[in-house]
């Protein structure tokens, strides 16, 4: 099916239940390709609401944190949005995909650090700060060593499109087994529904919970990289 507006392709529906993300992208998608919006644009869009999510966590109240919950959902469309649409007017670049990766690095380091501040403002106890960082750190730590496996696997000025498996991963997940599905399968929930984890802690009210399970899974999440030998394994 075409945009007849425009000739361009939308996206296929999803066919798997997860990541939930895409369920809910889809139609904005189909939208925001009747404008003359940019995936780029939808990228640096999403960022300025990223932003705002960190910044409301920082207060610690119930308020605040169910406002951070919502625009980081917010970011989180508009960033699976901005490879949609990449794709759709097949412009995908490789400046569009690394300032893609460098958004979800500072969006969710912020945000999970956000969170430490909030709940040391609402408790006083420093442990939620050390906590918080600790997350940012993992999330900054996976990020960097994302980019050193690319320049390692480098194959010249091929576009790795972040959101769409490369054969040679498929491949390889078939012979690794269900442990390398597992742990790819981890990482990808973590990933791309890590706003549905957090808007739901913020309407419970848990967020005290969420930050120690963030700040451990965040180191788990690049200790599996290494699980994985390095590969950018997508879903």
């Amino acid at each position: 099916m075409t945009n007849s507006g425009s000739g361009l392709r939308p996206p296929d529906r999803p066919t798997t239940i997860f990541p939930l993300i895409r369920h809910i992208s889809r139609p904005l998608t189909i939208l925001l390709l009747k404008t003359r919006l940019g995936s780029s644009q939808a990228t640096f869009i999403a960022l300025i609401f990223g932003i705002a999510a960190a910044l409301s966590f920082l207060p610690g109240s119930y308020e605040f944190n169910v406002l951070g919950g919502l625009l980081l959902t917010i970011n989180y469309i508009l960033d699976n949005c901005d490879g949609e649409i990449a794709r759709a007017r097949k412009k995908a670049s490789r400046f569009g995909h690394e300032f893609d990766t460098f958004v979800d690095w500072v969006v969710n380091s912020a945000v999970i650090a956000a969170m430490g501040h909030g709940l040391y403002n609402e408790t006083q106890q420093q442990i939620w700060l050390w906590l918080g960082w600790a997350g940012a750190a993992g999330g900054t730590t996976n990020y960097f060593l994302t980019l050193f496996w690319k320049w390692r696997d480098s194959t010249g000025d091929q576009i790795t499109d972040p959101d769409m498996p490369r054969e040679d991963e498929n491949q390889g997940q078939e012979k690794d087994g269900l442990g390398a599905v597992l742990i790819v399968a981890f990482r990808e929930f973590a990933r791309a529904d890590f706003w549905f984890i957090v808007l739901v802690m913020a309407l419970l009210d848990w967020i005290r919970y969420l930050l120690p399970l963030a700040a451990v899974g965040a180191q788990i999440y690049w200790i599996l990289q290494f699980a994985v030998r390095g590969k950018d394994h997508r879903v």
